[in-house]
C-alpha cells in the first residue's frame, strides 16, 4: 500500500509540473502576442491573465510583472526552433568544427535561426526603452550585456582551436560577433531589403570569417 501511495504522489507531483509548465507557455504565449499588437505601454497585465484564463496573481507569481514576462520571452526566444537549445548546438560545432570556415558558417545558421524570433521582442524593448521606460532601459542593457558575455565564451573557444588570425585578440572577436549577431542586422536586411534567410546567413558567415579568420 504504501508503494502505491509514493507512485500515486510522484504521478500527481509530475502531473502538476506538467500542467505548471503548461500554463506558464499559456502566458508567455498570451504576453507576447499582446505585447507585439498592442505595445509594451498599452498592455497591461490583467488583459494578459485574461487572454490566459488565468487569475492576474498567478501571472505576478510566475513572472513578477511585465518586465519578467518580457524577459522570459527573450530566454525562449535564444533557445531558437530545435528541441535540444542552440547555445548547447552552438558549443557542440565549435568543438567539432574542421576548420574556420565550417565554424562561421554554422554561426551564420545560428543566426539565421534566432534572429527572426528574437527580431520582433527586441523591437518592443528598443521601442518601450527609447520612450522613457526605465525598466526596459534596464533590461536592454541586460540582454546586451548577457549576449556580449557568450559572445566572449564563443570567442575564447574559437581562439584555442586556433581560428582567429594572430592579430585578432579574443576581447575583439567577441565585440564583432556581438556586433554581427545583432538582431537589427536580420531586420536592415531581411526584413526592410528582402533579403533571403539564406542569403543572411552567408553574409552573417562570410562577415565574420572575413574579420576573424
Amino acid at each position: 500500500m504504501e508503494t502505491g501511495d509514493k507512485s500515486r504522489r510522484r504521478y500527481d507531483a509530475s502531473r502538476r509540473r506538467s500542467m505548471a509548465e503548461d500554463r506558464r507557455r499559456g502566458i508567455l504565449s498570451s504576453a507576447e502576442r499582446l505585447f507585439l499588437q498592442s505595445g509594451y505601454a498599452a498592455t497591461t497585465v490583467a488583459a494578459i491573465a485574461d487572454d490566459a484564463g488565468v487569475a492576474v496573481e498567478t501571472v505576478y507569481k510566475a513572472f513578477g510583472g511585465k518586465p519578467g514576462l518580457v524577459r522570459a520571452i527573450v530566454g525562449s526566444r535564444l533557445l531558437g526552433s530545435a528541441d535540444v537549445p542552440a547555445e548547447t548546438r552552438s558549443d557542440a560545432a565549435q568543438a567539432t568544427a574542421p576548420n574556420a570556415a565550417a565554424l562561421f558558417r554554422r554561426f551564420g545558421e545560428f543566426t539565421r535561426e534566432i534572429a527572426p524570433e528574437l527580431a520582433p521582442i527586441m523591437r518592443l524593448i528598443r521601442d518601450a526603452a527609447a520612450s522613457g521606460d526605465h525598466e526596459m532601459r534596464g533590461l536592454l542593457a541586460e540582454v546586451e550585456d548577457e549576449r556580449h558575455a557568450r559572445m566572449l565564451h564563443n570567442a575564447l573557444t574559437v581562439a584555442e582551436r586556433g581560428f582567429l588570425r594572430p592579430d585578432v585578440t579574443p576581447a575583439a572577436a567577441a565585440d564583432v560577433m556581438w556586433l554581427y549577431t545583432d538582431s537589427r542586422f536580420f531586420d536592415d536586411l531581411v526584413v526592410a531589403r528582402g533579403w533571403t534567410p539564406d542569403a543572411f546567413a552567408g553574409f552573417i558567415a562570410g562577415a565574420l570569417e572575413s574579420a576573424l579568420a
